[in-house]
């Protein structure tokens, strides 16, 4: 069961993703987290840093939406402006919001990254339907609710048992 839990790739930022080389790997769409992934839990826009990423992430040809587990105001309110896709109240880690991401984005499973700062979530979610997942750090983790924290006391006994069974090292860990 630990092992879904398990990303094929740890970063520390959206921005340390090697774009080119998953692009060349055949993946072409990239369902991403919204809070604390993309930007802080409480910050209502992206960041000019952010804004290039999402250029190079289109340049490159990758689709992209975002899935969010928040609201539909908050997630509108940073999306829209920036004309990107999203599916919100998603209630990851269910297989539904991750499907109907990649109906929107017209791919299938192993075309398809997600990138997300849960290993509860969105890496627990992306691995049950055989995507590629990608943890980031969280960005800031004083201004996370209390759903997220609990979660994230929960992946702290995931993290001991995995690295109990050999199967999380922290030589992968981002620095």
């Amino acid at each position: 069961m630990f092992e879904r839990l398990v990303p094929k790739l740890r970063v520390n930022t959206v921005f340390d993703i090697g774009l080119e080389e998953l692009y060349s790997r055949g993946y072409r769409g990239i369902i991403t987290d919204l809070d604390n992934t993309l930007v802080g839990a409480k910050a209502p826009l992206a960041t000019p840093e952010l804004l290039l990423w999402f250029e190079k992430v289109k340049e490159l040809g990758f689709k992209l939406i975002i899935v969010s587990n928040n609201n539909m105001d908050r997630v509108s309110r940073f999306a829209t402006p920036l004309n990107i896709e999203f599916v919100h109240q998603a209630r990851k880690p269910i297989n539904t919001p991750f499907v109907k991401a990649m109906k929107l984005m017209d791919l299938k499973p192993e075309q398809t990254i997600v990138v997300g700062d849960q290993m509860l979530t969105d890496v627990l979610g992306g691995n049950r339907l055989g995507l590629y997942t990608v943890l980031v750090l969280p960005i800031s983790v004083k201004d996370e609710g209390i759903g997220t924290r609990i979660n994230r006391r929960v992946e702290q006994i995931a993290l001991t048992r995995l690295r109990k069974q050999g199967l999380w090292h922290e030589e992968d860990k981002p620095q």
